[in-house]
């Protein structure tokens, strides 16, 4: 793996760090293709139940794609397919994973970095955050999921606001759209981030990532299908050892010991 982000497992979490601070933490081509295989480093890692990711320093969490080496490889009338499924795979658009993946924003969120985002499941700001799709202002589109799931995550109005508009948010402004689910003084950001792992990491890991995967399966499907289609991810906690072991921790009055089985 190159220094463009750092990897690094502490007990059962994972932390994904991009590391360009110089440049407020843009990626490059290559760079989306290893921020993707990283998700699925922590995916395939059994004791890795929640996945934290964030940028280096204290002014970007991620400005997006290196414009300088990545635009000239969109331009013209052939598609990248090579880019494209870099972008893709880093976007986890057709690979979803179901381990929780906390943002801890820490600066600069724009461009790509908005909408990797908008891939991940928790997200925490610094109060200096600055959140956008700035695309069409030089006559380009966000393609790296935003226009899928934008619409899907905030009202219409809104969604179209941060799209076609491509003016810059502050922390409290995404978090009052519902972008972002909390605004914290920079120097607290990763002890809240930490927090809310904590939190996560203490429910049985099955239950929590069946969940996961069944929000990201069922949000497209028809209501009658997906209420169904609930039972069959209900079922994968319900039969486990854990869902046995946390109903005789309730009824013994103690903490549950998951092991995930």
């Amino acid at each position: 793996m190159s220094n463009e982000l750092m990897y690094e497992k502490k007990t059962d979490k994972a932390i994904i760090t991009i590391n360009r601070p110089e440049v407020y933490n843009c990626i490059s081509p290559a760079g989306w293709k290893e921020l993707g295989d990283m998700f699925q480093i922590a995916e395939n890692d059994k004791d890795v139940r929640v996945v934290i990711i964030t940028g280096a320093g204290d002014k970007a969490f991620c400005s997006g794609a290196d414009l300088k080496k990545t635009i000239p490889l969109l331009l013209g009338n052939q598609r990248n397919d090579e880019l494209e499924g870099n972008i893709n795979h880093a976007m986890m658009k057709f690979n979803p994973i179901s381990k929780p993946i906390i943002a801890a924003i820490n600066g600069v969120c724009l461009a790509g970095g908005t909408e990797l985002l908008l891939a991940t499941d928790i997200r925490l700001a610094s109060d200096h955050a600055v959140f956008g799709l700035p695309e069409p202002n030089w006559s380009i589109m966000a393609a790296g999921g935003s226009l899928a799931r934008l619409i899907r995550q905030i009202p219409y109005c809104l969604a179209m606001e941060v799209l076609i508009t491509g003016r810059k948010l502050t922390a409290l402004e995404a978090e009052s759209m519902g972008l972002i689910n909390k605004v914290v003084p920079r120097e607290e950001l990763m002890t809240e981030v930490e927090k809310y792992a904590n939190l996560i990491i203490s429910n049985g890991p099955i239950a929590v990532q069946a969940t996961k995967s069944a929000v990201i399966e069922l949000q497209n499907v028809p209501l009658n299908e997906a209420y169904e289609k609930e039972w069959e991810f209900s079922a994968l906690a319900f039969r486990s050892d854990d869902a046995l072991e946390g109903i005789n921790a309730f009824k013994e009055k103690r903490k549950p010991k998951f092991q995930g089985l």
